[in-house]
């Protein structure tokens, strides 16, 4: 089944969200991840666990987590 982008979280059937241990869950700040049929990832923030999910494709989260690790987006976090 394909999910469109922004897709209520709460309708992805079998979803099971993931989310770094890196998250402080004590607040609820947390970005949360599950694999879709087909080889698609869903995003979703934990704080709005029902609200809409960002759909990438396998290419576009490899694309991104490349990045994340070489550091692309350090400045963000700063």
């Amino acid at each position: 089944m394909q999910y469109p982008n922004g897709v209520p979280a709460a309708e992805i059937n079998g979803a099971v969200w993931v989310k770094s241990t890196h998250s402080n869950a004590t607040g609820g700040n947390c970005v949360e991840v599950t694999a879709l049929p087909g080889g698609g990832v869903a995003v979703r923030n934990s704080r709005d666990p029902q609200g809409p999910a960002l759909v990438y494709s396998r290419a576009e989260m490899t694309a991104f987590l490349a990045g994340a690790k070489d550091g692309e987006f350090d400045h963000l976090s700063a």
